[in-house]
């Protein structure tokens, strides 16, 4: 693959970042965790960025909110959703990125199928740093945090990962690059 300039990564970064910041926009609220378009466009960004733009990509995002700009879920920004009840999620943006960049460095690249594996993982996982923060957070048990915090949500796993791998393969096959 050839190098890109530090300026077209960048240009990479900030175009990443704000499609994190307008899927985080699409949601249907629910509480305590709402359910957005991030993790879609977490595992498109992983699955055309690479590992390490990728996570550096997130890390962009989550500091962007940081500073308070309304990047994340219902506009909103600051250190508070950073940590809140969703922080489990928010951090765990980044490893997703990071494992769905390096599956397919790993060769995942190739076919819907693959593309789905290596946007499917990751997006399971993500559920575990989600979770956990949910239960430290809020006091939930460990049940109940996966009630609240995972089963609504694997079915939407399964769609987006299945929508991402479509659209990367799609668009790879648009720009005759795989």
């Amino acid at each position: 693959m050839p190098t890109r300039s530090l300026f077209a990564n960048s240009m990479l970064v900030l175009a990443g970042s704000a499609v994190l910041a307008i899927s985080a926009q699409i949601s249907v609220p629910m509480i305590p965790v709402p359910m957005t378009l991030q993790t879609l466009a977490v595992s498109v960004i992983g699955l055309t960025y690479g590992a390490r733009l990728g996570a550096l990509t997130l890390l962009a995002y989550l500091a962007e909110g940081a500073m308070g700009l309304p990047v994340f879920a219902n506009a909103t920004g600051g250190i508070a959703p950073l940590m809140g009840p969703t922080a489990g999620f928010l951090w765990g943006f980044i490893g997703m990125a990071w494992l769905t960049g390096w599956l397919v460095e790993r060769g995942l690249d190739r076919g819907v199928m693959r593309l789905f594996v290596a946007a499917f993982l990751p997006a399971i996982l993500l559920f575990v740093p989600g979770m956990l923060a949910l239960k430290a957070v809020t006091g939930l048990s460990l049940s109940a945090a996966f009630m609240a915090g995972v089963a609504p949500f694997l079915l939407g796993a399964v769609v987006k990962a299945i929508l991402a791998a479509m659209a990367v393969k799609g668009g790879w096959s648009v720009l005759d690059r795989r």
